[in-house]
């Protein structure tokens, strides 16, 4: 074990761990339980409203564009401020910054409620994801600074099933909001779930940080440099399937933004105390961890997007019910969570990173056996799958990155690991709907004139892609009920078409990640935790 790592459980190292005025030792388990809340509440919010999406677009008359804003401001801000976040933790207390990102996400939320019109909803989920950028990372550097190394993975464990957990959670609870109450509410609910964490969090919480940090000169350039490249780079994701993938300006944003990367990443080799120690790299099996927790998110959230849609659209479910289809996959999490910690603790992450990998691209060519009427019983095994590898991979690779950072680094390596899980995430979701917007462009003719469509009709259709690529088929009242079918039966089939694509891909890109894994993860006297 690194002296970094040893010196964390040490009385007299400061610099890892301070107690509070008091001097009371601070309690591992209360710290985790009060992280827990706040990471609770952002998890939530991130997914749940993709189902409050509709209603604020009917309530607020907005465009499909500012809603694609209300998403994209959150992943923006959270995103380009997520190792700023854990840097300032780290240098100035952990505690603090914690508290200060879930006091601010809490008013942002509310905020949002009372916002009254989109371009207020668009700002304050800006501020939304600023200060969820001060939290999340921070919830890991304490966890890291208060627990011993022999318990920092079961740690690590629950951190990740909450994290899990509570996106899975988010459809279920969004839908039970949006349709009993209003779409206010999604953003409301964390108003008592904010006002609980503050309290307790202030009770129970340590005050942690390297307090060599504090004298050492801030590394304001790599702060705008990351924040920017970071910043193109999602925002040429995330306009990508709007633009296209080989439009110029999808290719300028995401290759300014890559340049602008690089050229940071050189910077931080070259001042004394960089924002990100490019040190931290030479490790292989956290550099591995972060590319695997950025494609762990890919996978889970652009599957949960395509999945939702396919619940409700194509099958005809509401929110909740789809929701509650998917609970699976929120069960399976909570399992695999712990049990990924335990068999890392015992093994090492060479064997759990590879097998949730593993078992997540045994959901994904699963669901290639998916089909427009598909019973519930060929939809709960690949759900399992999706949510044992997930857990798995999320308390494996948290502890490949943060478990191998040393304690003075601990909120930069959380800020690390939630910048590629947020990356990945909006990766996920907008390169497999483009996925599927393609192949539905590509097929829809055919599979109308198939499902029995005049060939005229169907061409005339076709125009309707972008409706088909959300499993929307483009029907109206007055059709005769026969060609209704028809067309239902074709643009649905085209739909599927587009998830099988999208399937296809994310199946082969986690035996890729599983090879990786296995390949360049090694497990060394230095990391085994006994």
């Amino acid at each position: 074990m690194p002296p970094e790592v040893l010196n964390s459980t040490a009385p007299h190292d400061r610099s890892a761990r301070t107690t509070e005025p008091s001097g009371r030792r601070a309690n591992p388990w209360l710290t985790l339980v009060a992280v827990a809340f706040g990471l609770f509440m952002v998890g939530l919010d991130g997914s749940v409203v993709s189902i409050a999406n509709p209603e604020i677009g009917r309530d607020l008359n907005a465009s499909t564009a500012d809603l694609q804003w209300v998403t994209n401001a959150y992943l923006l801000a959270l995103a380009a401020a997520l190792i700023l976040g854990g840097k300032l933790g780290d240098r100035f207390g952990r505690r603090t910054f914690y508290l200060i990102g879930v006091a601010g996400f809490t008013l942002a939320s509310v905020a949002i409620g009372v916002a009254g019109s989109i371009e207020g909803v668009i700002v304050f989920r800006a501020f939304q994801g600023f200060f969820g950028a001060l939290l999340m990372p921070n919830t890991l550097g304490m966890l890291r600074a208060v627990f011993p190394p022999k318990k920092f993975g079961m740690a690590v464990g629950i951190w990740a099933m909450v994290s899990s957990v509570s996106t899975a959670l988010g459809p279920i609870v969004g839908g039970l909001l949006v349709e009993h109450v209003d779409w206010e509410s999604v953003f409301y609910i964390n108003a008592p779930i904010g006002v609980i964490a503050l309290a307790f969090s202030m009770a129970v919480l340590p005050q942690t940080k390297n307090t060599a940090a504090a004298r050492e000169k801030f590394d304001i350039p790599g702060v705008v440099l990351l924040a920017l490249g970071l910043l193109a780079v999602v925002f040429g994701v995330v306009k990508g399937e709007t633009w296209g993938w080989t439009s110029a300006g999808t290719l300028g944003a995401i290759g300014a933004g890559a340049a602008i990367l690089l050229f940071f990443g050189w910077y931080e080799t070259r001042v004394a105390h960089p924002l990100l120690p490019m040190r931290l790299f030479r490790n292989p099996a956290l550099t591995i961890g972060t590319v695997i927790t950025a494609l762990n998110f890919f996978i889970l959230l652009g599957v949960i997007f395509f999945v939702m849609l396919y619940l409700q659209n194509v099958r005809g479910f509401t929110p909740v019910e789809a929701g509650v289809r998917t609970l699976p996959l929120s069960l399976a999490s909570v399992v695999a969570s712990p049990l990924g910690a335990a068999l890392t603790e015992r093994f090492g992450p060479r064997l759990t990173m590879p097998l949730g990998m593993a078992l997540q691209a045994v959901a994904c060519f699963t669901m290639l056996g998916w089909g427009a009427h598909s019973s519930y019983a060929v939809m709960w095994p690949p759900f399992i799958a999706l949510g044992l590898g997930v857990g798995m991979v999320m308390a494996s690779s948290s502890d490949a990155i943060v478990g191998n950072a040393p304690v003075k680094d601990g909120g930069v390596a959380g800020g690390l690991q939630a910048t590629a899980l947020q990356v990945g995430g909006a990766l996920g979701t907008s390169v497999l709907v483009s996925l599927i917007s393609g192949r539905v462009g590509s097929t829809l003719n055919g599979e109308l004139v198939s499902s029995g469509v005049p060939a005229g009709a169907a061409g005339e259709l076709s125009e309707a892609s972008d409706a088909v690529a959300m499993g929307v088929a483009p029907v109206s009242g007055d059709m005769p009920a026969s060609f209704k079918s028809a067309v239902v039966e074709g643009s649905h089939q085209a739909f599927m078409n587009g998830v099988h694509s999208a399937v296809l891909v994310s199946g082969v890109l986690c035996v890729v990640g599983a090879l990786l894994a296995v390949v360049g993860v090694r497990r060394s006297p230095e990391t085994a935790r006994h």
